[in-house]
């Protein structure tokens, strides 16, 4: 099935495919990659502080002329410049000229930025969301216990952006369970890292033998795992024909036998 769109707990909802700009860079090259993720069918696309091209992405937004409604942008707060929660998200839509009046997303990038006082922090960000500067607000990065610390929140994160991939599945299993028990969407960042940087580890064998009967790149595999395990997938790449079989892997339906002999493999993974 193609990806579909999947609903918030504020009613609002998430295209369940997102291109990154991190690692993307500054300048010329971080406009055209957006413009290239657009072009490829991608209307998610997720920025921060921290990756500090968040004005190319405003850029390439302007230049590709969408819609405002037709394209779902995340950024985060990164904790840069010294700036609190509420200057740092008007800093992106107005200072940094993101050229839009809003955000649908916006993200604590990580729990070190808010504590101790994590709650004190999560009712900037609520404060953020009632003045419509953000749509709906959420967090990266948390564990179980950071989101422990937000019980008292008049609003529960609508997302949890985190690492997922197969080699961290058991490390991370826990804390997607308890995020989906309070309904939290999960969001994998990074999902490709067994084949981008750990090439020819135990996951290959069947991600292997899945290529073989599907006729799907590893790659699309991997995005298909992480969707089986229930989370949005935020990815990224500099060529076009990736993108287009990012967004073809939306068609791939892995089997519960399928999703479990990569989970078996990956306990190899030493």
């Amino acid at each position: 099935m193609p990806w579909e769109n999947v609903k918030l707990n504020d009613g609002r909802s998430i295209p369940s495919v997102g291109w990154g700009s991190w690692k993307m860079g500054k300048g010329q090259q971080a406009v055209d990659s957006t413009i290239q993720a657009l072009d490829a069918g991608f209307v998610h696309i997720d920025t921060a502080q921290a990756y500090l091209n968040q004005e190319e992405v405003g850029e390439a937004l302007k230049r590709a002329n969408f819609k405002r409604s037709d394209v779902f942008l995340t950024t985060k707060f990164s904790g840069r410049d010294g700036l609190s929660i509420l200057d740092a998200a008007n800093d992106s839509l107005r200072k940094v000229n993101l050229s839009v009046d809003y955000v649908d997303l916006y993200l604590v990038h990580a729990p070190s930025l808010v504590r101790p006082d994590i709650l004190g922090g999560w009712r900037q960000m609520e404060a953020l969301q009632a003045r419509g500067i953000a749509k709906s607000i959420g967090v990266s990065n948390f564990e179980i216990k950071d989101l422990e610390a937000l019980k008292g929140a008049n609003i529960v994160p609508a997302v949890n952006q985190i690492l997922l991939h197969p080699y961290v599945w058991e490390r991370q299993k826990a804390l997607v369970q308890y995020c989906q028990s309070h309904g939290i969407v999960v969001e994998a960042y990074s999902p490709l890292i067994p084949v981008t940087q750990q090439p020819g580890g135990p996951v290959d064998k069947p991600l292997a033998d899945i290529s073989k009967r599907t006729n799907a790149s590893f790659d699309q595999i991997l995005l298909a795992w992480a969707r089986a395990k229930g989370a949005v997938v935020v990815t990224n790449s500099s060529k076009k024909s990736r993108l287009e079989g990012y967004i073809s892997a939306g068609d791939l339906q892995l089997s519960d036998d399928d999703v479990a002999a990569i989970d078996a493999a990956a306990r190899k993974q030493k």
